[in-house]
C-alpha cells in the first residue's frame, strides 16, 4: 500500500471517530437529566450502559470525568474499568486524541507485552465518550498513601523502575512522548499485601505481594510530528527544559521517571513547589547550577539576572528551599552497592541537558537492574517481600 492510500485510510479512521464523537446530546450538561452541571454522567450502581457494561462502583474522578468498575457482560462478566468522559466538547476532543494513541498502542502491542494499559473498546453514550480497559489495582501513589507514605523497599523499586522504563521506552520507540508520568499514572496489576513488622519504626507496614505494574493515561501523549504544547507534565515531575520553554521531546519523560523513582525511595516528592522560579531554585540546590547554555537559550529570562537564577537564599522562599532540599546524594538511605547504583541512575535521569540525559534504552542496561536477570531474579519480580531497604 502506497503513502496516499495509507494517508487516506488514516484520515478515514479519524473522520469516523470525529463523526461518532460528534453525536452528542443537543442539550447542555445539567439540562438533559443525564448529566450534572459540570458535565459528569449521572449514574448509580446497577446501571447498564450499551446493554453491556453494568456499573459496580466508582474507582476515581479527574478533570476529564470518572472511572467506574463494571461487569462486562459482553466478555462473559469480566471485571472492567470504564473511563466516562464529561459531556463537554473540549473533553470529547481530548478523548478522540487519546483513542488514537490507544489504537496505535494496541496495533503495535496486541498482547500487552510492553506494559501499557490495554484499551478493550470505546463508544459514545449520550455525549460521553466511554473507553473500557482491563481492570487494574491501586496506583503506586495510592499504595504509598495507604501505607502512610513509607518508602518501597529497594528491590521492589528495582522491578517497578525496570517495567516503567520498558513501557515508556516502547512509547519512545513508536515516536510518542507520554508527557504526564507520575505515580498516579502507574497502576499495580494486583495490590494485595502482607503485613510486615518494621523493627526500626516499631509497627507493622504493608508489603506488596506483586510488583507488576501498567502505565495508564495517554490523554496527553504526543506523537513526535504533532504540535507540542508549551506547558506539559504535572508540576512536580516537570523537566527543566519545559519550565525554561526550550522545547521538549522524549527526555522530558526520563526526568519525570527520575522524580517518580525518588518518591518511591523516600516516600515524599522531590520538588514540592507550585512556583517556577522556586522549582528552578530547588533543582539548583539538588543538582547544582543550571547550565549557562540553557539559561542563554531560555525564553524565560525573567527568572535570571546576569546569567544566574535571580534567587535570594536569605528570603523566606530561599530559607524554605534550603530547608526542604539538599544535594541529591545526601538523600541516600544506605551506602550499600544497590543504593549507590540507584542514585547513579537517578543522577543520569535528572541531568539538566536533555541531550545528555540518559535514554531509556541505556537505562534498561544500567547495573542497578542486573539482579533482575540473575538466577531467581524473575521470582523477585513477582514476590518482592524482602524486608531489606
Amino acid at each position: 500500500m502506497g503513502k496516499p492510500e495509507l494517508y487516506s485510510l488514516f484520515k478515514g479512521f479519524l473522520d469516523c471517530i470525529c463523526l461518532c464523537l460528534s453525536r452528542s446530546s443537543s442539550e447542555p450538561p445539567g439540562k438533559n437529566g443525564r448529566d450534572t452541571e459540570n458535565g459528569h454522567l449521572i449514574y448509580k450502581r446497577g446501571d447498564v450502559l450499551q446493554d453491556r457494561y453494568e456499573i459496580i462502583n466508582t474507582l476515581g474522578e479527574g478533570t476529564f470525568g470518572k472511572v467506574v468498575q463494571c461487569v462486562d457482560h459482553g466478555r462473559g462478566g469480566a471485571p472492567t474499568a470504564l473511563k466516562i468522559i464529561k459531556n463537554l466538547e473540549k473533553y470529547r476532543e481530548a478523548a478522540k486524541l487519546e483513542i488514537n494513541v490507544l489504537e496505535k498502542i494496541r496495533e503495535k502491542d496486541p498482547h500487552s507485552k510492553h506494559l501499557c494499559v490495554q484499551m478493550l473498546d470505546w463508544f459514545n453514550y449520550y455525549g460521553h465518550v466511554c473507553i473500557s480497559f482491563e481492570l487494574l489495582a491501586l496506583s503506586t501513589f495510592d499504595f504509598l498513601k495507604v501505607n502512610n507514605f513509607l518508602p518501597y523497599p529497594i528491590n521492589q523499586i528495582r522491578h517497578m523502575a525496570y517495567q516503567i522504563c520498558h513501557a515508556v521506552n516502547f512509547l519512545h520507540d513508536n515516536k510518542l512522548t507520554h508527557t504526564d508520568l507520575k505515580p498516579e499514572n502507574i497502576l499495580f496489576v494486583n495490590s494485595d499485601y502482607t503485613l510486615v513488622y518494621n523493627a526500626e519504626k516499631k509497627h507493622d507496614e504493608k508489603r506488596l505481594k506483586d510488583t507488576r505494574v501498567r502505565l495508564i493515561d495517554f490523554g496527553s501523549a504526543t506523537f513526535d510530528h504533532e504540535h507540542h504544547s508549551v506547558v506539559i507534565s504535572t508540576r512536580h515531575y516537570r523537566a527543566p527544559e519545559v519550565i525554561l520553554e526550550l522545547g521538549w521531546s522524549h527526555p522530558c519523560d526520563v526526568w519525570s521517571i527520575g522524580c517518580i523513582l525518588f518518591e518511591y525511595y523516600e516516600g515524599f516528592t522531590l520538588f514540592q513547589t507550585h512556583d517556577n522560579k522556586e522549582h528552578l531554585a530547588m533543582m539548583e540546590r539538588i543538582q547544582g547550577p543550571i547550565p549557562q547554555r540553557m539559561i542563554h537559550r531560555s525564553r524565560k529570562q525573567k527568572y535570571f539576572c546576569h546569567g544566574r537564577l535571580d534567587w535570594t537564599e536569605s528570603s523566606k522562599a530561599g530559607r524554605y528551599v534550603n530547608a526542604k532540599c539538599k544535594p541529591l546524594r545526601r538523600y541516600l538511605l544506605s551506602k550499600g552497592a544497590e543504593h549507590l547504583q540507584f542514585f547513579d541512575l537517578l543522577e543520569r535521569m535528572l541531568e539538566y541537558e536533555p541531550s545528555k540525559r540518559i535514554t531509556l534504552s541505556s537505562a534498561l542496561r544500567h547495573p542497578f537492574f542486573r539482579p533482575l536477570f540473575q538466577p531467581g531474579g524473575s521470582q523477585e519480580w513477582r514476590n518482592s517481600c524482602d524486608s531489606s531497604r
